[in-house]
């Protein structure tokens, strides 16, 4: 698919964004971005202005543009609401086991995707078959406005797990054997088991303290 050039540009920072390729605090340039990309500013001026009425940047004129970082306590919130949503869904599916079988069919394809995935060290793709894990938990449940509201978690869901491995590589193998877990409990609809499991999962991973522990 062809895309304008200020189309290509916001989609480019964009992902450098979700992926951690510009961290949260740098502050960056028309003329750096559209040097790195091939593109004259003009398309990059619109991408910024996009990105930041999306809350990815912070504009200064003559200065640059700053990428905004992960705010104090979203990682907490993002967590919580996808701990509801995920459990939710795994309840309705406890109670239809054809449904069940085919989301873990999926689960399990998916999971054979983050391992090919976790051998080659792209973080980026990682953090986006990660997301497409749990996504697929929630859109099995089959109630629409729940899967358009976790939907619009997941660019801040890939961003906080491309930083997590970023700062932590060595967890990679955890994340597969604790989606491998939290897959088994889907096909065994013990929806009370896998609240514990996703929760504990989602924590460990973005390095939160446990519910309920001091800070």
């Amino acid at each position: 698919m062809l895309y304008s050039a200020a189309e290509q540009a916001y989609r480019e920072v964009k992902e450098l964004i979700l992926s951690g390729g510009l961290p949260g605090g740098e502050l960056i340039s028309e003329g750096e971005i559209a040097g790195r990309m091939g593109l004259s500013r003009t398309p990059v001026r619109e991408a910024f202005l996009r990105l930041e009425a999306e809350g990815w940047m912070r504009l200064y004129p003559k200065r640059g543009a700053l990428v905004v970082a992960v705010a104090e306590g979203e990682a907490e919130h993002i967590v919580d609401a996808r701990e509801l949503v995920e459990t939710h869904s795994v309840r309705i599916l406890a109670e239809r086991p054809h449904a069940r079988e085919l989301l873990v069919a999926r689960l399990r394809a998916n999971l054979a995707e983050q391992r090919q995935i976790a051998e080659q060290g792209d973080v980026t793709a990682f953090s986006a078959a990660d997301a497409d894990f749990h996504r697929l938990i929630v859109e099995a449940a089959e109630n629409p406005l729940l899967a358009t509201f976790y939907s619009s978690l997941r660019e801040r869901q890939r961003r906080m797990t491309a930083h997590s491995i970023t700062r932590d590589p060595g967890q990679l193998p955890r994340i597969l054997a604790e989606h491998e877990q939290l897959t088994e409990l889907v096909n065994d609809g013990d929806a009370d088991g896998f609240d514990r499991a996703v929760l504990a999962h989602m924590r460990r991973v973005h390095a939160l303290n446990p519910r309920g522990a001091a800070r």
